[in-house]
């Protein structure tokens, strides 16, 4: 579904990210999607040659790099989180409320372990 929008898997959270908080650091995208400062580079460098972001440097710390949303990658929100509620919908189905609620709170759990 989301080579349909020309993405790869994981670009979609780092959109996420933007759609949050624009203009914020490579390195924080990289504490906040957990990965690896060349993984990030990579899918930021990949994202600027499609046109869903810029890189521009701050205006108080040269050396520091903010990324922004293009009006392309501001574009795709809207069907990204479209195809996101769709598929949870399909995962989730015949899975009751309260089993839902203690699948969260297992899947939290296990997030908190790895940190």
């Amino acid at each position: 579904m989301l080579r349909e929008l020309d993405l790869h898997v994981g670009q979609d959270n780092l959109l996420c990210k933007l759609w949050r908080e624009d203009g914020i650091t490579q390195m924080q995208l990289t504490e906040q999607l957990n990965c690896e400062p060349p993984t990030v580079t990579n899918m930021v460098k990949t994202l600027e040659k499609k046109c869903f972001v810029y890189r521009k440097k701050d205006s108080v710390d040269g050396r520091v790099s903010r990324v922004y949303l293009t009006e392309k990658g501001s574009a795709v929100r809207e069907p990204i989180e479209q195809m996101w509620c769709n598929q949870q919908e399909k995962i989730l189905k015949g899975i009751t409320a309260e089993n839902r609620v203690l699948l969260n709170e297992i899947l939290q759990q296990m997030e908190k372990n790895l940190r």
